[in-house]
């Protein structure tokens, strides 16, 4: 009886980690990629063909791939803090990046409490969160040293110098390993090659395309600047938005820097290679998750936390409630559930991540989680789904966007409305014609009915900015000033 025993004890030490350790083997894992600042500028969504996304199309065609995806909020903070939490900035008052999250949402809530009481060893590195705001009683084990990024400074002797204003961007002398992703990335290679003995929730957040657009000079000469095309551009672009709109835009400021500078092709091209250095890393770690023991019981979601501008409407950044700014990538590769290479078309909004992680999972939401599950979307990407996708930048300005329409309405009643069949660029303003009154009062059910006040922080909230935002009002200021002495 003894040799059958021992034969079989070595059968399940052969087993590989994912399998014979987990105290539960029906619980999937999940690696959760969060990407900081990239719009829909990736090859799979075709908005932007210069792009070179080769590893995060590979992704998509792994799984379900969501073409109108849109973000809580257009701002770091709180876009990351309602996606962790399951709550919108209208329920927290979390609306800029200066609203220290960690006031509004007690360890309770996150969702990566959620699968640490369900039995994960939840592990992470990189942003996930704003950095600013750190919890890590939150996780079993984070990276606390991902460097400091000095190689960012070490520019190429091709730079003309490290952009222009606020907008920085420069080619580096230094190997892709010297930046700060790189070494996120091997966290989450490691943590793929471990053997787990229980289920994993694995975050990799990876801070490129967020500026400065500072990567080796291999990336930059992906993209020859001469070559680069300007993005669709309309002069007169703000003359039907109203002045909430345009103070948001900031024509004034960024982008009348960029063009007075005539380098807006070069800061295109500071983009897409941060974006191309991004997708190398995906890349390194699909490699690896495609070499884990883990891989057909892992959930892979990825996500970027909002879009980007780039002279659109003359505005740069996010920090706005138009189509450029809310809508990025989102995709998901489910074992046993996502078939390859399916392509989702309804509009979903990240609140839905949470939830649907729940679902997945086996795992009971709180109720304090306002999104809802698509995993019917994800069994059957053509399944019916009548949710609209709704963003929130500062203090009750909302953005409601439906397949076919684009309604924003700010705090002080202002409004825009767009036709997104008919005018993807958002080039005309319908809310004043008359005819689109029962379009508007539609797609309004979708916002909230009370909004909590911003729950306030250093730099004020509305007026003062905060983080990114307060910046880059400081750098325009400053860059104001020295043209005006020259």
């Amino acid at each position: 009886m003894k040799a059958p025993a021992l034969a079989l004890a070595a059968a399940v030490l052969l087993l590989t980690p994912c399998t014979a350790l987990h105290a539960d083997a029906k619980k999937p894992n999940v690696l959760f990629i969060a990407i900081d600042d990239l719009r829909d500028w990736v090859g799979y969504l075709h908005h932007r063909e210069q792009v070179k996304t080769p590893n995060i199309d590979r992704l998509a065609k792994m799984g379900t791939a969501f073409t109108r995806s849109y973000c809580a909020a257009p701002v770091c903070n709180p876009s990351r803090a309602a996606l962790m939490s399951g709550m919108r900035p209208s329920t927290t008052g979390v609306y800029n990046n200066n609203n220290d999250w960690r006031l509004a949402i007690p360890e309770d809530k996150p969702l990566t409490t959620q699968f640490r009481k369900a039995g994960y060893f939840v592990c992470g590195a990189g942003k996930i969160y704003h950095e600013s705001y750190k919890r890590r009683s939150e996780w079993d084990d984070y990276l606390e040293n991902e460097g400091a990024g000095k190689a960012e400074k070490n520019l190429s002797k091709k730079a003309k110098d490290d952009g222009v204003g606020g907008i920085k961007f420069a080619p580096l002398d230094c190997e892709d390993s010297d930046l700060p992703d790189y070494k996120i990335t091997d966290y989450g290679i490691h943590q793929l090659g471990e053997a787990h003995d229980k289920p994993f929730f694995l975050a990799v957040g990876l801070h490129k395309p967020h500026m400065p657009w500072n990567v080796p000079q291999k990336w930059y000469d992906m993209f020859p600047a001469d070559k680069i095309d300007l993005p669709p551009y309309l002069k007169d672009d703000l003359a039907d938005v109203p002045p909430s709109g345009v103070k948001m835009a900031r024509p004034e400021g960024d982008h009348a820097n960029i063009v007075a500078s005539g380098r807006w092709k070069e800061a295109i091209q500071g983009y897409l290679a941060a974006i191309a250095y991004t997708d190398m890393n995906i890349g390194r770690l699909l490699d690896a998750y495609d070499k884990s023991a883990c891989k057909d019981n892992t959930i892979i979601v990825f996500w970027c936390d909002h879009g980007w501008h780039l002279g659109e409407k003359d505005h740069w950044r996010k920090f706005a409630l138009w189509e450029n700014t809310t809508r990025a990538p989102l995709l998901w590769v489910v074992p046993g559930v996502t078939k390859p290479g399916s392509v989702c078309e309804r509009t979903v909004d990240f609140m839905t991540i949470y939830p649907t992680l729940m679902d997945l999972c086996g795992i009971p939401a709180p109720a304090h989680v306002e999104g809802k599950s698509i995993k019917s979307l994800l069994q059957n990407p053509a399944a019916p789904w009548e949710q609209n996708a709704m963003t929130t930048y500062l203090f009750n300005n909302h953005a409601v966007r439906s397949e076919g329409w684009r309604y924003i309405r700010y705090a002080n009643g202002e409004e825009e409305l767009y036709n997104e069949a008919l005018d993807p660029e958002e080039w005309k303003n319908l809310a004043a014609d008359p005819q689109y009154a029962g379009t508007k009062a539609e797609l309004a059910k979708t916002m909230p009915a009370a909004n909590h006040e911003d729950i306030g922080g250093k730099g004020g909230a509305e007026g003062g900015g905060g983080g990114d935002e307060r910046k880059a009002k400081k750098k325009e200021k400053k860059a104001r000033l020295k043209s005006a002495a020259q």
